[in-house]
């Protein structure tokens, strides 16, 4: 038997490491699993994983009110080390390319425990886009024994780099988040959720059945102020001219995320600006909607495998697989590009054209067993990509 210590700290985290940990706790013969919660999502994290049916081991306190990045990072590898040092596990498991995650990774390495990467090699090749987190996956990318590459291509970019510390080996898994997308959508039409926005996004639907609705978010820092600003802009203009579809806009718990949005897109009756949606309230609303306009590189991997279009606002991708299937859709920071993609969006669903089917560029639900397969040394498929996505279907 191995110990594994799970590591994570945001939602985002929580969300795609959590289908890896069920697998992981269903083979309790061969794996003993701590979850280690860093604490850096302190309000966000619990919702996930009571969703998914799963509890933190351990807690730590890595946030505080108003911290920077060096603050966050130097608290979280301090505490990171030294549970790790504690729990002495065989294994540590860091996902994506949070601060979280780069402090576990730095921590593995300082306690010489092997690190498995979960989803290895996306890359820009910018390191200020997204920033910090393209340079803390490049860290990772050093660091890590195991890499659990979503796609060919991310595999690819790690070859490129040669992978001179970590050395290790890499496999094509699939992303674990698709794995959430289809273990959340089957356990919401068991549980449906009740949230009072949910009510009214039926309610206005069922009032206006032509009108499209349109999810959004946005949080990235390089695009805090005048790219946010322009965002809004673009949805205020559109929203104004089509008051019978509905834009939702869960805001970003950062303040000045909240203010730019409130200034540009409060008091419009065809707008709503919610609080922070739990996940499966936000799965709900990415399954009801008809397009999303988001930074979040995560909505860009779910959002295919339920046949979204995702306007995309920045000016570059880690993840251009669903460029190619037609499901993303870059605009940057260009509000002339997001209104005019909007605009197609809306008219195309009122005049029930074409629309996208579902797509599975990024992984088909099954990414999780591969990686205990992998971890296990058991018998290894790697995740095939479509090769011929299909793209249009009636609507």
């Amino acid at each position: 038997m191995i110990t594994v210590a799970l590591v994570l700290g945001t939602r985002p985290e929580a969300i795609k490491l959590a289908p890896l940990a069920r697998e992981l706790r269903g083979r309790p013969e061969a794996v003993r699993l701590e979850i280690v919660f860093s604490g850096q999502h302190p309000d966000l994290v619990q919702p996930v994983l009571d969703f998914f049916g799963l509890a933190a081991d351990h807690t730590l306190g890595a946030m505080r009110p108003g911290q920077g990045l060096a603050e966050l990072s130097a608290r979280a590898l301090t505490e990171l080390n030294a549970t790790l040092a504690r729990l002495k596990p065989d294994w540590v498991i860091a996902q994506g390319d949070t601060t979280t995650a780069m402090c576990a990774g730095l921590a593995a390495f300082y306690q010489q425990i092997p690190l498995a990467h979960l989803e290895a090699g996306l890359r820009t090749n910018d390191p200020r886009v997204p920033f910090p987190e393209e340079i803390n996956r490049r860290i990772l990318g050093q660091l890590a024994a195991l890499h659990w590459a979503p796609t060919r291509g991310a595999a690819t970019a790690l070859a490129r780099e040669g992978l001179p510390l970590g050395g290790g080996r890499v496999f094509v898994t699939g992303n674990t988040g698709i794995d959430a997308v289809l273990i959340g959508r089957a356990l919401l039409r068991s549980r449906p959720m009740c949230d009072p926005d949910l009510l009214r996004v039926e309610k206005f639907r069922a009032g206006h059945p032509s009108g499209a609705f349109v999810l959004m978010t946005g949080h990235r820092r390089e695009n805090l102020g005048e790219p946010a600003r322009e965002a809004c802009r673009a949805v205020r203009a559109v929203a104004g001219r089509h008051s019978d579809s509905l834009f939702v806009y869960p805001m970003h718990p950062n303040p000045l995320v909240r203010a730019t949005v409130k200034a540009e897109l409060g008091g419009l009756a065809n707008v709503l600006l919610t609080e922070p949606k739990d996940y499966p309230v936000f799965l709900q609303l990415m399954d009801w909607c008809d397009a999303i306009v988001t930074d979040s590189g995560g909505v860009q991997e779910e959002a295919p495998a339920l046949g979204k279009v995702v306007l995309v606002t920045r000016a570059r991708t880690e993840r251009p697989e669903g460029i190619a299937t037609g499901h993303i859709r870059l605009v940057g920071e260009d509000r002339v590009a997001l209104e005019g993609e909007l605009e197609e969006l809306i008219l195309a669903r009122r005049s029930s054209r074409h629309q996208l089917l579902p797509a599975l560029p990024y992984g088909d639900g099954r990414a999780a067993s591969r990686c205990v397969a992998s971890l296990l040394g058991e018998n290894f498929m790697e995740f095939d990509q479509p090769a011929q996505p299909r793209r249009h279907g009636p609507a």
